[in-house]
């Protein structure tokens, strides 16, 4: 990893966004997999469809490295940093919101209560669990991509 340090602040940041989108990856795979096992045939709506793996740019700044989120479309949403927003107490706050039928597997607004449970009925964990299971897995992934990232870069340095 030494190559690694060696290398301008651009390019190691677009070999490590690499890297860790392919891990997320594995992971979103993973919990596709698990959604699947219990996706009712009988709706429209396909929570699998749904999930994705995203860049958070604002936490990849803070932490001043990269930052990959695996989750389902049709969550809940912050409050806007407005005036009106501050005076109400509500920013950075989150809102429920009801989907969008617009997305790839329809209004899957409910996936919450499939992974966390509900009073009433008990928890489905998918994304949980498959972070659990596939942890080391994604953590290799993101080693080996981070490796062939930098021996592509050098290699391309040597060629000119």
């Amino acid at each position: 990893m030494d190559s690694l340090i060696k290398l301008d602040d651009k390019i190691q940041k677009r070999i490590a966004r690499n890297a860790t989108r392919k891990g997320a990856t594995v992971m979103r795979k993973a919990a596709v997999a698990r959604a699947k096992s219990f996706d009712d045939p009988k709706t429209p709506e396909r929570i699998w469809k749904n999930i994705v793996v995203q860049e958070a740019t604002r936490s990849s700044k803070r932490v001043g490295g990269v930052y990959m989120r695996v989750g389902v479309r049709g969550g809940a949403k912050k409050y806007a940093n407005t005036s009106a927003n501050r005076r109400k107490g509500r920013t950075g706050k989150t809102y429920k919101t009801l989907g969008d039928k617009g997305n790839p597997g329809g209004d899957t607004w409910y996936w919450r209560f499939i992974e966390f449970g509900t009073s009433k009925v008990g928890a489905r964990s998918f994304l949980r669990k498959a972070m659990a299971e596939n942890g080391q897995k994604v953590f290799n992934t993101i080693a080996i991509e981070m490796e062939k990232g930098v021996a592509k870069v050098v290699e391309e340095v040597k060629i000119k």
